[in-house]
């Protein structure tokens, strides 16, 4: 029991009764009808077999129970890693290949590693370098190209590549081997999981079934389709006419998998297993703390890298490939009544049955019809919205989403997320270096100083008072100082300049030697240089350097005060 006390899921289970098993149970049932054709379809994306999906559905799903903090986070294959599973892996071996199946698993397990170490670290603020802009950009990207790789399968046509470009090429250059058969299946099967996602559930509602019951029905569409396509392929004998299908999956207990120790391998593969992890961590994150606010429950981001970490373990000995935690399917899992992570651990023991049990049915099944459920999955990642609201409120946002889109759709997803956190980078240099500056006045008479060019003021005409909004350091410093010695020119009368350090809450050791400058040059030209409201992390930096003692003015406590004391002398 004391061994017990040390795990997370021991917060969870230590309490746990009938009421919520009932709960959990109903929403594993929903979350289970939703997952098996999701999981088949993710491993398609991925370019692995049907059955990895399955496998990669059932021991992340324990793996993340025992050590993540979310009570509704449902882990398992999702579009976006599946995507990246692909391209990384995809310039490696051959999809579908023994060799492509080990680097999955290899992926998997570089993935949870790191994860697991940046736990451990307590190293969470890692994905703070992605920002929403970059991660919105790069998701509705993914999108596009999820969406465009699966038109392939939709038309029965042999295409490949992991860029726009080369997706659209390959299109075209295998239209006149397309099949009609398989074009209908796609059509029919696409335009009814969509009618599904849009309207079912409220019809059922009209007629009179229950919430609960309306939630199962519709959730269940894609189970629908997945049936009444095997039964026309079986019955109409179409995949003797060209329609293409998923075949013999394995049936039985998931394989205890190794994945292979090949140094040259992982070397390839660890790039690639640092962006899924971090994009991972930040879906899920993003996805948890959402989901439990709704419910007043916190989350701890460094439980959640332990809980992933393992996950993604477990998945790479399970025989799957590289999870993490999905948006609609948690989403569904907290709307469905899960109250603890146990509802993933019956939604694991759905899935086993499911791998035990049924997939000699999924024989017959048409892989336009995966593609079908992948492309209406994905469709929501588009957030055209998104894009229009980033370029109204903030050019520069924009300028690192559109970067991050362009370059995951023209070169792939790798080279965007590179891209995008850099120009991210660039772009707060850009803006750090380049801050507010606002010369300030008395507000009335009050003790209250504003922006001169945007309220109405009371200036001195002996003395400036300018204050910076960003912290001091290297890259700021130098505008800073041509800025202030520009305005100390310009005024023939100044006799007292005040930096206000108001939001000013750092400063580097270029930032005081440039502070050190200012004050030299400002008494060459006969201008005494004070500091005010300078906060007390930043003054112990002050008192460690020569600043204060060569300081030809002082250092204020507020900007009232030196105004005060200005104005006297001014008279």
């Amino acid at each position: 029991m004391r061994f017990l006390s040390y795990l997370p899921a021991w917060d969870w289970l230590k309490d746990y009764d009938k009421k919520l098993f009932a709960d959990d149970s109903m929403a594993a049932l929903i979350v289970t009808i939703m997952l098996i054709p999701q999981s088949l379809a993710y491993a398609l994306l991925a370019g692995l077999p049907a059955q990895v999906g399955l496998y990669a559905s059932i021991f992340p799903l324990l793996g993340y129970a025992l050590f993540g903090s979310s009570r509704v986070l449902a882990v398992g294959p999702v579009a976006v890693v599946s995507l990246l599973t692909a391209s990384s892996i995809g310039a490696i071996a051959e999809a579908g290949s023994i060799a492509y199946i080990e680097a999955a698993l290899a992926l998997a397990l570089l993935s949870g590693i790191f994860m697991l170490l940046l736990g451990l670290l307590r190293a969470g603020f890692v994905a703070n370098f992605l920002s929403h802009s970059v991660i919105s950009g790069f998701i509705t990207a993914s999108g596009i190209l999820i969406a465009t790789s699966q038109l392939k399968h939709l038309l029965g046509i042999s295409a490949h590549g992991h860029s726009l470009p080369e997706l659209l090429s390959s299109l075209f250059a295998g239209l006149d081997q397309f099949s009609l058969w398989t074009l209908l299946i796609g059509v029919a099967a696409t335009a009814f999981l969509f009618w599904v996602r849009s309207s079912l559930k409220a019809l059922l509602l009209r007629r009179g079934f229950s919430s609960a019951l309306a939630d199962i029905v519709s959730k269940a569409g894609p189970v629908a389709a997945i049936v009444v396509s095997i039964l026309l392929v079986r019955v109409l004998s179409l995949d003797e006419q060209g329609v293409s299908i998923v075949g013999e999956i394995p049936q039985g207990i998931p394989p205890v998998t190794v994945p292979p120790f090949n140094w040259e391998l992982w070397k390839a593969l660890l790039p690639a297993a640092i962006v899924i992890s971090i994009i991972g961590f930040v879906e899920s994150v993003s996805v948890a703390q959402t989901l439990a606010a709704k419910r007043r429950q916190s989350i701890d981001p460094n439980r959640e890298l332990l809980g992933l970490g393992a996950a993604n373990i477990a998945s790479a000995m399970g025989g799957g490939y590289p999870v993490t935690g999905g948006f609609a399917r948690s989403v569904v899992n907290f709307d469905a009544g899960a109250r603890t992570p146990m509802a993933g651990v019956l939604t694991a023991a759905g899935i086993l049955l499911a791998t035990l049990l049924l997939t000699p049915l999924f024989f017959y099944l048409p892989k336009a019809v995966l593609a079908a459920t992948i492309i209406v999955a994905v469709v929501s990642l588009i957030d055209i919205d998104a894009i229009k609201h980033t370029w109204r409120y903030s050019k520069t946002d924009f300028a690192a989403m559109f970067a991050t889109i362009m370059v995951v759709l023209l070169l792939g997803v790798e080279a965007g997320v590179i891209v995008g956190v850099s120009v991210s980078i660039l772009v707060l240099l850009w803006q750090t270096s380049r801050p507010h500056i606002a010369v300030v006045g008395q507000v009335g008479d009050t003790e209250h100083f504003r922006n001169y060019l945007r309220h109405d003021v009371k200036m001195l005409e002996t003395a400036i008072m300018m204050r910076i909004d960003e912290r001091l350091y290297f890259a700021n410093s130098r505008n800073l100082e041509q800025r202030l010695l520009k305005m100390a020119s310009e005024h023939p009368k100044l006799k007292d300049v005040v930096l206000v350090c108001t939001a000013v809450n750092d400063i580097d050791s270029s930032a005081v030697e440039t502070l050190e400058r200012i004050n030299e040059l400002l008494e060459t030209m006969g201008v005494t240089f004070h500091l005010a409201e300078v906060k007390g992390p930043v003054m112990d930096k002050l008192q460690r350097s020569h600043l204060l003692h060569a300081l030809t003015g002082q250092v204020h406590l507020s900007q009232y005060a030196v105004f005060k004391q200005l104005q006297q002398a001014e008279v």
